[in-house]
């Protein structure tokens, strides 16, 4: 069977093309890829090639698929498989697979599969490590975007805190405490957001900050003080760009007694640091955001470390019970993907938008891998409808549904937009 997908061939070289898949061994599935939502760390794997951890040294020569967020429809299993999965059934998958301790994974390190393609060749290392995870429900983007939401829910459990007198590490954030999430307004802060009001463990104070007032306004509007407050946490958005001293106003919001948990959302070191000053007694700082630089540094406070217990955790990532339980969370109604998105595109936007993607405004850019569309700003769905009839049915749809993408919204795209 072929295939269209993006390869990437090495350092700023993505490439579009169509290639023959292999036939699937009896230990392997054929899949479909629907949807695909493009994550900053493939950013980073572009500008890396080879030098990047999960990128097989000899990428010129053997280019892998990219895209790592993804979800799709099985459309044939091996025999191993068959009592398991079945022809039909909507899947996503978690890439990280730490198979036999390798770092090797689905977007990064394989030449068949990977989420910015059309068909794909799942191997048997993502059944044999339990990551191959099915779904149900009426839209493909929920379970693309299940990756990201996984690793804001690993980020989360992966804090802690200590019990004084105790050697015992407690882990996940503090109930009923205080929370920031400093430079939380993209997408993986919406996100964070969106998750912590529905989790088991919730802040009874979450204080977001971010230096773009429009996304400041806009996570106000989709993830609002008064709909927290129905949570029991009392929601603060702070622009710190418009303060001159944004430690000592976080501070006096925190009550003069800092944050119990403390997410830094930005890899930049005085974003660190002052993630560092406002932590209180036995303190969490999670560095969330991952650095291209890999002599990124900050400065922190180790008197505060000895006396006042504070400490530092760092994810990249979430598991496979993370995504399971975002999967739920979604079925349930309780976190909603939809405010993630805020770009569709097809797959012969995926190379430009990769490469360009720190420099395009808003939040998570979604690929319908089997459509031709260069990526669109759902903002922009009015003004394109003026002389385009998709765009002109795509806006009626999401704004109908508060401006954001949706299931139905999805499904029309799907029927109506030009094949790849």
């Amino acid at each position: 069977m072929k295939t269209k997908a993006v390869r990437l061939y090495g350092k700023n070289d993505l490439r579009l093309e169509e290639f023959d898949l292999p036939p699937i061994k009896d230990d392997e599935i054929l899949a479909r890829v629907v949807a695909d939502s493009i994550c900053m760390s493939t950013y980073k794997a572009l500008i890396q090639g080879e030098d990047h951890k999960r990128v097989p040294k000899n990428v010129r020569e053997n280019p892998v698929i990219i895209g790592h967020e993804f979800a799709g429809e099985i459309l044939e299993v091996g025999a191993k498989w068959a009592d398991k999965f079945k022809p039909g059934q909507k899947f996503t998958l978690q890439p990280a697979l730490n198979y036999k301790g390798s770092l090797a994974s689905p977007g990064y390190s394989y030449a068949y599969i990977g989420g910015d393609a059309t068909y794909i060749v799942i191997p048997n290392e993502v059944m044999e490590m339990d990551c191959l995870l099915t779904f149900s429900g009426d839209s493909y983007f929920g379970g693309a975007l299940a990756e990201p939401l996984s690793c804001v829910a690993g980020t989360f459990h992966a804090m802690y805190h200590t019990t004084r007198g105790s050697y015992e590490h407690k882990m996940g954030i503090k109930d009923g405490g205080k929370m920031a999430i400093l430079a939380g307004v993209g997408p993986m802060g919406l996100a964070a957001i969106n998750y912590i009001l529905k989790a088991d463990l919730r802040p009874s104070l979450l204080v977001v900050t971010d230096i773009d007032e429009s996304r400041l306004d806009r996570a106000r509007m989709i993830l609002s003080p008064e709909m927290a407050k129905k949570d029991g946490v009392e929601l603060v958005y702070l622009n710190t760009g418009k303060i001159e001293n944004p430690v000592d106003k976080l501070m006096e919001i925190s009550g003069g007694t800092g944050y119990d948990d403390v997410l830094v959302f930005a890899p930049v070191a005085s974003v660190v640091e002052q993630g560092d000053k406002i932590l209180g007694q036995d303190g969490c700082l999670n560095f969330f955001a991952g650095p291209s630089d890999p002599n990124f540094s900050a400065r922190f406070n180790f008197y505060n470390v000895h006396y006042a217990g504070t400490h530092v955790v760092g994810t990249s990532g979430g598991n496979t019970d993370d995504m399971r339980e975002v999967l739920d969370m979604m079925g349930r109604g309780l976190i909603d993907p939809s405010i993630l998105v805020t770009h569709i595109g097809g797959l012969d936007a995926v190379a430009e938008t990769t490469a360009n993607l720190p420099k395009i405004p808003g939040a998570k850019k979604l690929i319908y891998t089997n459509i031709s569309l260069p990526l669109t700003a759902i903002s922009d769905f009015e003004e394109m409808g003026k002389t385009d009839p998709l765009f002109r049915k795509l806006h009626e749809i999401t704004s109908a549904n508060n401006g954001l993408w949706n299931a139905e919204a999805e499904k029309y795209l799907l029927e109506n937009a030009k094949a790849i």
